[in-house]
């Protein structure tokens, strides 16, 4: 007996082994649903470079803008301002709104940057820088504060006239001291 004869005899006919149609769709479902989460993170990532780049270039815009005014002989008007720029390509609309401090020679500008064709109450970033006299030189140094609105900063030594006392030009000992003074009781 061949073995033909003996696969007829058991009822088997011989036939080649493979994936059923349903199979197959079972795997094309499984497989596009795998590559539409691939697609949604390419996307999502995509779209994550392309506004941090944006808020990177509106911040130097913003940047840009308070050097520019922090450089210019005269402080900047207690005013709101608006303009376009192009700036990499790009149209960028920003808004300054100088404001008066409580000091009288520093004033803040805040700027905000958007794209051009943003919604006016849209903003990529805000910037605050001040223009004055009334910061310190570099290094240290005592800010006068006479003069300015709601008096100085609180000393201990304070006689009313709102100013700061000098400070002691004595050289500062890097030891401390051994014999702490006994507090009273």
């Amino acid at each position: 007996m061949t073995m033909m004869h003996a696969v007829e005899r058991t009822g088997f006919a011989l036939r080649r082994r493979g994936f059923t149609l349903i199979e197959v769709l079972a795997a094309l479902v499984i497989v596009a649903l795998g590559m539409l989460g691939v697609i949604e993170a390419v996307t999502q990532t995509a779209r994550n470079g392309t506004y941090l780049r944006d808020k990177t270039l509106a911040h130097w815009i913003a940047m840009n803008l308070i050097t520019e005014r922090r450089l210019q002989s005269s402080p900047p008007e207690v005013t709101k301002s608006s303009d376009e720029v192009e700036f990499a390509g790009q149209r960028w609309r920003w808004t300054m709104v100088v404001t008066q401090t409580q000091v009288d020679s520093l004033r803040r500008m805040d700027v905000s940057v958007r794209r051009a064709e943003a919604p006016e109450d849209s903003s990529l970033t805000t910037v605050t820088g001040f223009y004055g006299t009334a910061i310190g030189a570099a290094g240290g140094g005592v800010v006068d504060w006479v003069g300015t609105q709601g008096g100085g900063p609180p000393d201990d030594e304070d006689d009313g006239d709102g100013a700061v006392p000098p400070e002691d030009s004595s050289p500062v000992d890097p030891q401390p001291n051994p014999d702490p003074p006994e507090e009273a009781e």
